[in-house]
Parts: C-alpha cells; sequence; structure tokens
C-alpha cells in the first residue's frame, strides 16, 4: 500500500500558520482529545453536558474570548481563534457553541459595547470560565428580522422594567449573566433597540431549558422569559443603539462557525477514511474500491478547500478588513459543505454511521443547527447577493 496523506498534508496548510498558531491549534486539539472526547457522545446521547465544569476547564484552556484584549482575556489573533472553534467543533459543535457564545457573543457584546464597569464586574470572571454568559437576541416569532422583536424596554425613573422572550438561548439555564436585547421605542423601530446586561438571578428572569432535542444535544439550549425585569439604569450598554450592536456580535460568533464547521467535517472525514481501509467487503478493504476513492477525494477537496476560505478570512479579520459579506461567503459555503460532507461519511459507514459509536450522524445532526443559527443559508446568500448586485432582496 502507498503511503498516505491527510488532507492538512495534501494542502500543505501547515505552511500558511505561524508557529504560534499551529501551537495553540495542537494544544487544543489535545485538550478535546483527551478531556472532551471521551465523554462526549455519552453526553449526546443523554442530553446533557457539565456545562459549568466545563467552562472552568475551557477557561483554564485560555480559550474563552481569547480574541480580545484585556479583562483577563488572551488577546490571541483572529486566526488562532478560528483554530480553537475548529477543534473545538472537530469534538463536538455544542462544545464550540459554548464557547461562541460566551467569548464572541456575550462577552463581545460587554467588551464592545459595554460600560467599564460592565466590564470590570463580569468579563474577567467570564474569560476565566467562572462566570457563563448568554445572549438574548432571537424571539420565538423573529429570528432572521431581528428588527421585529417584540421584547420591550421600559422607562420607570431612572430604572429599566424588561418584559418579552427569547428562544434558542444557548447557556441560557447555566448562564449568570445575559446580554439581552430589547425595544426602547417601537415608533423608531429597529433604531430603538438597545443592549441590557441582566445577571440571571434578577427577579422575574427564568430561563426554561429546551429539552427535545435532536441537534446539539451536548449543548444548553433555552427560553428565556423575561416578566417585570427591573434593572439599573447603568444596566444599558452604553454605545450600542439599533441593530448596529446585535449583528456585530453576530458576525463575531459567525466568523468561529467558518473554522468550527470545517473542524467538524475533518473529523467526519477523518473517521471515514480510517473506517473504509479496515472494513472489509468482497475480502479487500472498502477503501481499495473506485467508488469510495471518489467519495473520499471529493470530501477531502471541500474540506481542504474549506480551510482555505477560513484562513483567508483570518487574515482579513486580523488585517481590520474583512466585511460582513465575506463572513457569509465563509459561513455559507463551510456549513453547507460540511453537512454534506457528514451526510456522505454516513454512507461509507454504513449502518455503522447511525450508532453514537462514531461521531458522524452526532456531527450531521449538530450542523443541522449550525447551517440555520447566526444567520440561515437563505439569508447569506441574500447578503452576498446584495454585495454583488447592490439590491437588497431581503423583502
Amino acid at each position: 500500500m502507498a503511503d498516505t496523506r491527510t488532507v492538512t498534508q495534501l494542502f500543505a496548510l501547515d505552511s500558511l500558520l505561524s508557529d504560534d498558531e499551529r501551537q495553540i491549534r495542537d494544544t487544543v486539539r489535545r485538550f478535546g482529545d483527551e478531556k472532551i472526547r471521551p465523554h462526549v457522545a455519552e453526553w449526546f446521547e443523554d442530553a446533557r453536558i457539565p456545562a459549568k465544569e466545563l467552562a472552568l476547564e475551557l477557561g483554564g484552556l485560555g480559550v474563552l474570548g481569547m480574541h480580545l484584549e484585556g479583562y483577563g482575556c488572551a488577546g490571541m489573533s483572529a486566526v488562532s481563534y478560528g483554530l480553537a472553534c475548529l477543534e473545538l467543533e472537530a469534538i463536538d459543535s455544542g462544545i464550540r457553541s459554548l464557547v461562541s457564545v460566551q467569548g464572541s457573543l456575550a462577552m463581545f457584546a460587554i467588551h464592545h459595547w459595554g460600560s467599564e464597569e460592565h466590564k470590570q464586574e463580569w468579563l474577567p470572571r467570564m474569560a476565566a470560565g467562572e462566570a457563563i454568559g448568554c445572549f438574548g437576541l432571537t424571539e420565538p416569532d423573529f429570528g432572521s428580522d431581528p428588527g421585529g422583536m417584540r421584547t420591550r424596554a421600559v422607562r420607570d425613573g431612572d430604572d429599566w422594567v424588561l418584559n418579552g422572550a427569547k428562544m434558542w438561548i444557548t447557556n441560557g439555564s447555566v448562564a449568570d449573566v445575559a446580554v439581552v436585547w430589547a425595544n426602547t421605542d417601537l415608533e423608531e423601530g429597529s433604531r430603538g433597540i438597545r443592549g441590557f446586561v441582566v445577571p440571571t438571578d434578577t427577579p422575574g428572569f427564568t430561563a426554561p431549558e429546551i429539552r427535545a432535542k435532536m441537534s446539539l444535544r451536548a449543548s444548553v439550549t433555552s427560553e428565556l422569559v423575561l416578566q417585570d425585569v427591573r434593572l439599573p439604569g447603568s444596566a444599558m450598554l452604553p454605545e450600542a443603539a439599533g441593530l448596529r450592536g446585535p449583528l456585530s456580535c453576530l458576525n463575531e460568533a459567525r466568523f468561529g462557525i467558518i473554522f468550527g464547521a470545517i473542524g467538524a467535517a475533518r473529523d467526519c472525514l477523518e473517521t471515514a477514511v480510517d473506517y473504509a481501509a479496515s472494513r472489509l467487503v468482497f475480502d479487500k478493504p472498502l477503501s481499495a474500491y473506485q467508488l469510495t476513492q471518489a467519495k473520499l477525494a471529493d470530501m477531502a477537496l471541500e474540506v481542504g478547500k474549506g480551510h482555505l476560505l477560513a484562513y483567508q478570512l483570518g487574515r482579513l479579520k486580523d488585517a481590520g478588513a474583512v466585511e460582513p459579506a465575506q463572513v457569509s461567503l465563509g459561513k455559507l459555503n463551510n456549513c453547507r459543505e460540511a453537512i454534506k460532507i457528514a451526510r456522505e461519511c454516513r454512507t461509507i459507514l454504513g449502518a455503522n454511521g447511525i450508532t453514537l459509536e462514531y461521531p458522524v450522524i452526532r456531527h450531521a445532526n449538530n450542523l443541522e443547527s449550525v447551517l440555520t443559527y447566526e444567520g440561515t443559508s437563505e439569508v447569506h446568500q441574500l447578503t452576498i447577493g446584495r454585495a454583488l448586485t447592490g439590491e437588497a432582496a431581503f423583502r
């Protein structure tokens, strides 16, 4: 048998990374393989995850808010953060979601739009994993169109009183703090949307967990219910007005998904390659058949191209030059290709592909969620279409 090559070797991907970036990638991969992979199938099957304990370990690893500066954050590059997301999602999308929501949504919102008091109070603890955050934007009836949100914030003296509900909130029922977006002036429409830092022990705040999921089962997903939640005036994020605030946070999270989704695809491909080499069919390995090799070659091509796209967008982000439409390119392509790869790998594993003994069906189920959260494929297609034509076709 001839020497074998991985996708990383075929595309010479390591040549595009610095020594520090490769070291960060390898450290996160080793952590995931040793600390999380042995347990994640059981967590997925049981629809539970030791989120509090895991947050502390991830904080100790240094990946929570790792791309932010100061306040206990590591201040790493965008590429380094992306590589961490890639390795975490190669284990499970739910693990990467915990890190993304903590760092790119809740922490980024406070870091970028919050007051100095907000930053000092929350960011060091969140970076250490001692406090968990969530991000309340999506509502039961408003996902792709957040400007229509019904959650209200009404001024009452020096306070704000919030009423409403949020849906599909990662980390919600284990969070210590929620960044909640609410409309302060219905007449202004989306221009009246403001963000609020809400400690989850505030009276009137509840976060019932959503249990009946077939995807992201190794992740906490919740509803947020706000019933006359009274907050001091200082709870408002002072620098965010309108949709610019929450959309900037979503763009941060989408960046991590570009890397993360291709990590899930790589794990599926590596599993399929190993399985095909050991599975005998008609007295020879499954990997020795032309149809199997054609599948593996096509998938390797897309995994490699997905890495190249992610790396390019990471370099642009580190140079301060990445545009939202470019992030949409990465999110659309890498999520769409990752779920195709997961499904194709399942066919190579045959009946074994539907068991949790192998990670493929778990990745495929998870990617059903990753495909639509932080912007559906259709929304990203329209974002790219607007960039190409100058015409907004969202309505």
